[in-house]
């Protein structure tokens, strides 16, 4: 804060927020009017101040700020109509009709002729009236459902439509209201517990619609129900259900957080108490279904998956992590007895082929939120204490499990992986396990090898002593599983290089035999799919190497083996297909290095990364071509509508890194859009990696330039798309971003009003005029072109009315720039800013001495689109005003439009009409005159 902000008392911030939300910089007027209500010891005064802030709450459509800074305002003076008349707007807007309508009762009755106030009572008798027949109609349909549901006689087809047709009502607010007001809770426990899968989930996605924003219903529905019978449901065996019951619990997880953060809870009205004993709850049963044996391994991976999403912190700047320290307290050990389960073995629950990732993942999360490093040391301790327990036991199904403990640390949190793996003999016993004659065996010990051999502290020893084992295995094992998993290990030491040409572990030719096997086996459909997973992890180390890109996009039936993978039932094989598309497309990040330190350190004779010549643009876009033929946008689509913890935040990096290298070709953009990948990208810029969200972004922004967006993203996408967009109007981007963001947002603010309230909500206008001072010309351009449209908003012409600062300048200067694409936007926003705006027009002469002398430059330019903005200029500013009418006429300006007004070669008739329509004006104001009549001043024809 400025020391003259320091200095400001209350009355002065007061009059600095008025003339802020008189120009429209609504949130600079909340926080003036935040400060003087700080600062303020008069109740009177901090009345009007929250009545004045209650206003640009309801500006920015947070209503229930609104209500609250109105209610504060009326405990100090309940006479004051305008903040009672303000709060029943917020009410109004909340739902809150009936105490809307006493508050809009109580404005008209002070001051009986405000029309304003007569017509808010109209509109909520209307409303009132219509919820009041849908209740009604409402009621009745539960009645009928809840009888056809509950009658054991009716046809089963009956039932289940019933069932549906409550699914339906439940997504409605008034259903929702009569389904619960009508015991309907109870009643869908007995559906629960019905053997038709149908029903069940029909049962389930009711809740669904009664949980989703509303915290009291939540609260009472979860303690009606019980945990337990939640849990059992998404603990049995079939997949559907235990994903439906996995989405109810999630929703009830939002419903009682959410409205822990707000003052009034989802759509609630009274106080209620905090949800923490009930989150604590859920939390507690979910962790219990970990090593539960009657737990289906669907419903396993749908507890944890609720972990994931639920415990740790969402953003690190919140401080408490708490939760998280309580569930590693309660529940780490119950997450590695799942992570220790070897599924060939009985003595272990139920798992699926994603068990392990989804631990791996949630054990990461869980470390990654940790805030010290005592906390870190403690996870360490309880870690390698569950590991030494088992190690230390006689027989080898302990060992098994310990290792196995081992191989998800690795692949999870590594810092504590590698701490496990350097326990007393545990690597010698992994070593002497890959020798064993057990195929179970030799699997767990095999990919322990593989996980450890990515990570910095064991690749060394791993190299030294685990190629030789590695290719003896590959070589002399009878069994396809073991052979495919030593080969990825050799794979993975073999791509150590990355993508540097010079540095290659095997001899010349075996990248692209241990490739050619991968591909083998890949498309090899007697082998298990975990097996065949396995050969796409070979591929993602070997398609560092650029003849193995090549190779393998040649291999059409490789693709469609993997991309089949893509979409089947083992996620874990999501980040491997990634990272191997991420290869083909060379859409990793490359630094190209200063040519004078290369040249240095070729001199100091140190190690220089030479590229592949197939990495060369040309290759790379002839296998973005063939990706795309053999149907990769729909693997990757099917990829992000996964519900799963294998869906990473790098492996969404992965999938956005793709996306952008496909929709780089313009000619490319339209097949993506077609096979759904637009509809792909949104979700993947608003969760991803801090990278993986700016690229989604530029791809969306290259989407939204060539095509059309209400085709390209229809119904409400096309909304969901302006945040991202925004989000490369940062400085971090480059300016190629900043360029088609700014492209993007033109297109999308020329659809509708309703899209340009969007982008100024989210406060991107500051950001666009940030831009118009670019050096850049592109961008500087493009940034013109975006407020042209913009300026089609009242709220934008607001800011160019307000006094005190430079834009209508900047957009006179600009008019006379010699860059073409520049001035047509600059002289575009003028002509429409001084036709909606008339009064702006008496404020062009103030801007530059030269005002006239660019007028008249466009009039007399070549570009007919930009003659066309002059004339229309021009003939706003003389009905503006007599004066400059005169002013104009005085002028060259006068010769030039009786030329452009006879029309003729060269001269479109827009332009001529137009400038008839001046001269015209000048003749009303008798300024000029014509042959027949006489009039004051010049007396020149027209």
């Amino acid at each position: 804060m400025s020391a003259s902000e320091i200095e400001k008392d209350p009355a002065a911030l007061k009059e600095d927020g008025n003339a802020l939300f008189k120009a429209g910089d609504i949130q600079g007027a909340v926080c003036c009017y935040s400060k003087a209500i700080k600062r303020s010891d008069s109740p009177a005064e901090r009345a009007v101040l929250y009545r004045n802030r209650c206003a640009c709450y309801l500006k920015q459509e947070e209503y229930s700020k609104a209500e609250a800074d109105a209610s504060k305002a009326l405990d100090a003076d309940p006479g004051d109509v305008k903040a009672r008349f303000r709060r029943a707007q917020a009410f109004q807007k909340l739902c809150r009709l009936d105490q809307a309508f006493l508050d809009a009762q109580r404005c008209a009755q002070v001051e009986p002729k405000n029309k304003t106030f007569h017509d808010l009572l109209r509109q909520l008798g209307a409303q009132i009236q219509q919820k009041s027949v849908q209740l009604n109609s409402t009621d009745a349909r539960v009645q009928q459902m809840f009888s056809l549901l509950l009658d054991a006689s009716a046809k089963d087809s009956d039932r289940q439509k019933a069932a549906q047709n409550l699914v339906v009502l439940s997504r409605e607010d008034a259903g929702a209201e009569q389904i619960f007001r009508n015991d309907g809770v109870k009643l869908i426990q007995k559906l629960l517990q019905s053997k038709q899968e149908e029903v069940v989930l029909s049962a389930l996605r009711t809740l669904v619609g009664l949980c989703t924003g509303h915290q009291s219903r939540t609260m009472a529905i979860v303690n009606e129900l019980g945990m337990e019978q939640l849990c059992a449901v998404m603990g049995a065996g079939a997949s559907t259900v235990s994903l439906a019951a996995c989405h109810l619990l999630q929703v009830m997880f939002e419903a009682l957080t959410e409205g822990m953060n707000k003052e009034i809870r989802g759509k609630d009205e009274a106080i209620l108490p905090e949800p923490s004993k009930e989150l604590r709850s859920m939390l507690r049963h979910l962790m219990e279904m970990m090593p539960a044996s009657n737990v289906s391994g669907p419903g396993r991976d749908s507890a944890i998956n609720l972990l994931i999403k639920q415990v740790p912190r969402k953003s690190m700047k919140n401080p408490d992590n708490s939760l998280t320290l309580w569930v590693i307290d309660q529940g780490l050990k119950k997450i590695l007895e799942v992570a220790g389960t070897v599924a060939e073995l009985s003595d272990g629950p139920p798992l699926t082929d994603n068990s392990h990732m989804s631990c791996s993942v949630l054990l990461s999360k869980l470390y990654d939120d940790l805030r010290s490093d005592a906390e870190r040391d403690n996870f360490n301790k309880l870690c390698e204490e569950y590991v030494q327990q088992h190690f230390s036991r006689h027989g080898l199904d302990g060992k098994l499990r310990a290792i196995q403990t081992v191989s998800v640390l690795l692949q999870g949190p590594s810092d504590v992986g590698n701490r496990t793996l350097e326990m007393s003999g545990m690597m010698d016993a992994v070593i002497a396990l890959c020798a064993s004659e057990d195929a179970t065996h030799q699997q767990v010990a095999v990919e322990t090898v593989i996980h450890a051999a990515g990570k910095a502290k064991r690749a060394s020893f791993i190299t030294a002593n685990g190629v030789a084992l590695l290719k003896d295995l590959y070589k002399k094992s009878d069994n396809d599983r073991i052979r495919v998993r030593a080969l990825v290990g050799l794979c993975k030491l073999g791509s150590a290089g990355g993508t540097d040409f010079s540095m290659k572990q095997f001899a010349e030719g075996s990248t692209l035999k241990l490739a050619k096997q991968c591909r083998k086996w890949l498309c090899n459909e007697s082998l298990p799919k975990t097996s065949r997973r396995w050969s796409v992890e070979g591929l993602a180390y070997l398609t560092f190497d650029a003849d193995v890109k090549e190779d393998l996009v040649e291999d059409k039936n490789a693709l469609l083996a993997m991309f089949e993978l893509a979409k089947s039932e083992d996620k874990t094989v999501l980040f491997a297909v990634g990272s191997t598309l991420v290869n083909c497309t060379n859409s990793y990040e490359v630094e190209k290095p200063d040519p004078q330190m290369v040249e240095l350190a070729k001199y100091a004779k140190q190690h220089v990364p030479e590229e592949h010549p197939k990495d060369a643009p040309s290759y790379v876009e002839k296998r973005l071509g063939k990706l795309l033929a053999s149907g990769v946008v729909s693997a990757l689509v099917c990829m992000v509508k996964q519900e799963s913890p294998a869906l990473t935040e790098a492996c969404k990096d992965c999938i956005a890194r793709v996306f952008l290298a496909l929709v780089d070709r313009q000619e490319d953009r339209g097949t993506v859009v077609a096979q759904g990948g637009g509809k792909a990208l949104i979700p993947l810029a608003f969760d991803n990696t801090d990278i993986g969200k700016v690229k989604a972004a530029q791809a969306l922004a290259k989407i939204t330039i060539t095509s059309n967006p209400q085709i390209a993203f229809p119904g409400e996408r096309i909304y969901e798309m302006v945040r991202p967009l925004i989000s490369l109007l940062s400085l971090e981007c480059t300016l190629l971003q900043n360029f088609e963001a700014l492209m993007a947002l033109t297109n999308l603010a020329g659809i509708s009003e309703r899209i340009r309230q969007k982008i100024i909500k989210e406060k991107a206008v500051s950001k666009i005029e940030g831009y118009m001072f670019e050096e850049h010309g592109l961008v500087r351009a493009a940034a013109t072109e975006c407020m042209c449209n913009l300026v089609l908003s009242t709220e934008v012409q607001k800011l160019y009315l307000s006094t005190g600062n430079d834009r209508l300048k900047l957009l006179v200067l600009y008019s006379g720039e010699e860059d073409e694409r520049l001035r047509k936007a600059a002289a575009g926003t003028l002509a429409m800013l001084t036709a909606e705006q008339p009064e702006l027009c008496a404020r062009i002469p103030g801007t530059t001495t030269h005002w006239l002398e660019i007028l008249q430059s466009l009039l007399l330019c070549e570009i007919t689109d930009l003659r066309h903005r002059g004339v229309v200029i021009v003939h706003n500013m003389m009905q503006a005003e007599k004066s400059l009418a005169e002013t104009i006429m005085e002028s060259e300006a006068l010769e030039i439009l009786s030329v452009l007004a006879k029309g003729g070669e060269g001269t479109p008739e827009p332009v001529s009409k137009t400038a008839q329509n001046c001269l015209d004006q000048a003749i009303e104001y008798s300024i000029i005159m014509t042959r027949e009549g006489r009039g004051k001043g010049k007396g020149t024809e027209p």
